[in-house]
């Protein structure tokens, strides 16, 4: 298994990281969200090891742009998680697994983890 790559590959940030990743020498195979949607197994798995929190982009225009009530279910994975399946755009990028099963979210924790 290869250095997993989760996000938008236009993003300005997966930008960033595809150059850090490229200058430290590190394949890793891209999972872009607008090709392939991840799935309710998927982010339930990346929810149990970062915590649910971590996983929900709430800095970013797709978020801002919810309802008060769509706001108010984002608190909850039971409730959140559907809506994530749904607006991919709200997913924290990067999100990188590793070959030994490690997740790491955002910017970032993926420049700690392969300093």
């Amino acid at each position: 298994m290869s250095l997993k790559i989760y996000g938008i590959k236009n993003c300005d940030t997966m930008k960033r990281a595809f150059q850090l990743l490229e200058e430290k020498g590190i394949a890793y195979e891209l999972m872009d969200y607008k090709k392939n949607a991840p799935d309710s197994a998927l982010l339930s798995s990346f929810a149990e090891k970062l915590g649910y929190d971590t996983l929900v982009n709430r800095k970013g225009s797709t978020f801002r742009q919810l309802s008060d009530a769509e706001k108010a279910l984002m608190d909850s994975p039971s409730t959140g998680l559907p809506i994530l399946l749904q607006k991919s755009s709200m997913i924290k990028r990067p999100i990188a697994l590793f070959p030994d099963g490690s997740v790491v979210a955002g910017l970032d924790g993926l420049m700690e983890k392969v300093k």
